[in-house]
């Protein structure tokens, strides 16, 4: 397929704010598409090369996208900078300029989708001496080849900000109406959709195709299965050892009573810790990878979690869902995540870190053990396998504390019991329940004695005055609508620390937003949505100013979540439930 068809599709999709018509062109585009562009089209649609799990990222720095758009367009960097910081995206500054290039190619080539992904890939495949300006060649060579409508998209895909608004749920829905489906129409003009054969059976679909997505994290992976074998194949699908699923996700629980009800009677209640989710995975004898909520591999950084999983789970090959908690080394007492969460990015001085900031592993489930999926199974059995294989070791590795009661006052000592000791509050489950990834269901939930707080994900930020001159402050924080799609909700600054050692404070925000700035007009800065932060507030306000209709009063910052993904963040159907539910509406 031509890179010119899926531009124009960008395009498209990109001028309408219906979900239903974004999804109606992404299923037509891959209706349209051979088996063998597959694997181009769907992380090209998604403006992400790699699934979630891999490692590998683009890198590529908006300043070596200006020395490639001057190379490719023989306008100097300095105009195409100054053109950027007027225009305030580099895509529609590379559209301009190329549509007026100076210089143009003796041979004139066709870009292809191929062409462009593996172009791209090869930018994160590249390193060592000499690798800038092997990177700036690659992105030039496309741009060279490019029409301006090709070369807005290529510059905004090197750069991680596709900004076309396809989001995990139109993606899987436009899957499911490709290749799973026959006879669904899309009315554009109701804005709804035609099925014949009913919506029960239609949600189901859209069940089996996101079930699929959630135990591989791999749309391409899905839509492949989906065209060869049908809804047969994607729904045999199943987690595959080494690359890690989403987690079962929790909502907050009003009071025991309402934990009850939720979960059913009799529940088993466990210590909610306070610190950092691992997913941790036995492929073979001493093969261990440990990845984080957010699916990045972590083993290295925890060489002692490695060598107690060996030790003390007695399994050939399983996938554990832990906690790890970390520990004051003199006092025993267990710490807040902030204080162990430097661990995480943590490269260099490893010993030194594990002993000067110890973790306790707490292991709560368990979803594969020697060579069988757990995820349909009871969640009661699962706790119980985990009793029988695992040897426990107080402040190394441990079973969550448990009970199960029918009582609410015995929950209610259990929970007291759980903040006297330091940690969040609890997780009540249903011990029927199967474990679903990355879903919000009845299957758990967790009770927290302090009022919710938000996470939410830094979108922009503004460039300080005075002495707070050459730090970013005044962040703007979005939430993740229905769609996938961000929606700002104000701006916060209050809480973030002007020395390091108070906190987290505004130079190390700025160190870790720099590099991820997209546009600059003046003082006010866009930044790819990757660094996440957790939000209190006084209040949740209707607000027509943010586009997601909601405003915090007195908007604080808490700490930073380096522990979770964008698609975690806190969702504008939570924080809308929020609204209704505060102050007794």
């Amino acid at each position: 397929m031509q890179y010119q068809h899926l531009a124009e599709v960008y395009e498209k999709i990109s001028k309408t704010s219906k979900r239903l018509e974004k999804t109606s062109l992404c299923a037509a585009l891959l209706k349209s598409s051979s088996d063998s562009d597959l694997q181009y089209i769907i992380p090209l649609l998604q403006g992400k090369m790699f699934p979630d799990w891999n490692e590998a990222k683009i890198g590529v720095a908006s300043k070596l996208v200006i020395k490639a758009l001057s190379i490719s367009s023989g306008n100097t960097a300095n105009h195409i900078e100054s053109l950027w910081k007027k225009i305030g995206d580099l895509g529609e500054v590379a559209a301009k300029v190329m549509e007026n290039k100076k210089q143009s190619t003796l041979v004139e080539t066709s870009l292809t989708i191929k062409k462009v992904f593996e172009n791209i890939v090869k930018l994160s495949q590249t390193d060592g001496t000499g690798s800038v300006d092997l990177k700036m060649k690659l992105i030039a060579e496309l741009l060279t080849s490019a029409s301006a409508l090709e070369a807005k998209y290529i510059t905004r895909t090197v750069l991680e900000d596709l900004r076309v608004g396809v989001g995990d749920s139109s993606l899987r829905d436009a899957i499911a109406w490709a290749y799973l489906t026959q006879g669904i129409t899309y009315d554009q003009e109701k804005n709804d959709l035609i099925l014949p054969e009913g919506r029960e059976k239609y949600n189901a679909l859209i069940e089996t195709v996101q079930h699929a997505y959630d135990v591989t994290n791999d749309y391409a992976i899905v839509a492949h299965t989906a065209l060869k074998k049908g809804l047969t194949g994607i729904a045999h699908l199943e987690l595959t050892i080494g690359n890690p699923i989403k987690v079962m996700l929790f909502p907050k629980a009003k009071d025991i009573p309402d934990a009850f009800s939720v979960v059913g009677n009799p529940a088993a209640f466990e210590y909610k810790y306070d610190g950092f989710r691992m997913q941790i995975h036995k492929l073979a004898e001493d093969n261990i990878i440990i990845f984080t909520r957010r699916l990045e591999n972590v083993t290295k950084q925890f060489p002692e979690i490695k060598e107690r999983v060996l030790q003390n789970i007695d399994a050939k090959n399983f996938v554990l869902d832990c906690e790890a908690v970390g520990y004051d080394p003199v006092t025993k007492k267990y710490l807040p995540f902030q204080k162990i969460s430097q661990r995480i990015r943590r490269k260099y001085d490893i010993e030194k870190t594990a002993k000067d900031f110890p973790v306790e592993l707490n292991i709560f489930d368990i979803i594969y053990c020697d060579g069988e999926s757990l995820l349909k199974t009871p969640f009661k059995k699962r706790r119980q396998l985990l009793e029988k294989i695992t040897k426990q070791k107080s402040l190394s590795l441990t079973l969550a504390k448990q009970i199960t009661t029918t009582s609410p006052n015995e929950a209610k000592k259990f929970y007291d019991e759980a903040l006297l000791a330091g940690n969040e509050g609890l997780m009540a489950k249903n011990l029927e329940g199967i474990y679903k990834p990355g879903a919000r269901v009845g299957y758990g939930i967790k009770i927290k004695p302090i009022m919710e707080s938000l996470d939410l994900v830094i979108v922009g930020a503004e460039w300080g005055t005075g002495k707070r001159a050459g730090w970013l402050t005044s962040f703007t924080i979005a939430c993740l609508d229905e769609d996938g799609m961000l929606q700002d909700m104000g701006k916060v600054g209050t809480g973030v620390k002007e020395k390091e050692e108070e906190g987290v404070s505004f130079d190390q925000l700025t160190e870790l937003l720099r590099p991820l700035i997209t546009s600059e007009l003046g003082k006010e800065v866009t930044v790819k949505p990757e660094i996440i932060i957790e939000v209190h507030y006084e209040e949740i306000q209707k607000s027509p100013t943010y586009s997601s209709g909601f405003a915090l009063r007195f908007p604080r910052f808490i700490r930073l979540r380096e522990d979770k993904s964008l698609d975690e963040i806190s969702s504008l159907v939570f924080i809308e439930e929020l609204y209704f539910k505060q102050r007794g509406r």
